[in-house]
């Protein structure tokens, strides 16, 4: 019994053995490429990794060295330049640049540059919105009332990103438009926002005593600080 158990186990193997060669021969080509192509795959994320780490770097490199500009024409003009070499990272460049502008005084070209990402669509929504928001709070009076009220009804949606900001500048806006009873309707909507920072809910509930309102139950009147 155990010499034909052991031929049996030799001839298992060999039909095994036979199976597997035959498998290979018919079929050891594809393996062969999914192996390479999968190496392949592999060493391309790797280089694409290290590719966007570099240039990330770069990017990196260029705006400090803008930010390192004390005079703000001078900083704008470097991350203009940036906007223009580096494609990739060109919103947030020109976001800084109107920044740097309107901290120049030059009020005109920071909102035209908002403007221009503002209306651009291959910039993210977020990008944008934030570009329509600065663009209204940069430009303020001189725009007209009705294209910052439009801009902003875009920007005070629920849930939108920047809503409890964009209350505030609509509240401002009707105030100077005299819109008094909405305005307030806005001011007491930052209120119960619950993204509203504090520093912002200070401001509306300043706003809303200054209109002549009155503050929500369970709404402290802001902090006066003391003299001296």
């Amino acid at each position: 019994m155990s010499e034909s158990d052991s031929f049996i186990s030799e001839v298992s193997e060999e039909v095994r053995r036979d199976r597997l060669y035959s498998f290979l021969s018919r079929w050891g080509w594809l393996i062969a490429i999914v192996l390479v192509a999968i190496v392949l795959a592999a060493a391309i994320v790797e280089w694409r990794k290290a590719r966007s780490e570099a240039r990330n770097e770069a990017v990196g490199a260029l705006m400090r060295a803008a930010y390192a500009e004390t005079d703000p024409t001078a900083r704008a003009a470097a991350l203009g330049a940036v906007a223009t070499e580096r494609p990739h990272a060109a919103t947030i460049a020109r976001l800084a640049q109107a920044g740097s502008l309107r901290q120049a005084g030059d009020a005109a070209g920071a909102g035209a540059l908002l403007g221009e990402i503002a209306a651009d669509q291959a910039v993210p929504q977020l990008y944008r919105s934030l570009a329509g928001l600065e663009r209204v709070m940069v430009l303020g009076p001189s725009l007209e009332t009705s294209e910052r009220l439009a801009t902003l009804e875009a920007l005070v949606a629920p849930g939108a990103p920047f809503r409890s900001l964009a209350l505030e500048q609509r509240a401002l806006v009707r105030l100077e438009s005299g819109d008094t009873a909405q305005a307030l309707t806005d001011l007491e909507a930052v209120l119960a926002e619950p993204t509203a920072t504090e520093a912002l809910r200070s401001r509306a509930s300043q706003l809303i005593i200054a209109a002549g309102g009155a503050l929500p139950v369970g709404d402290a009147a802001p902090a006066v600080p003391a003299d001296g």
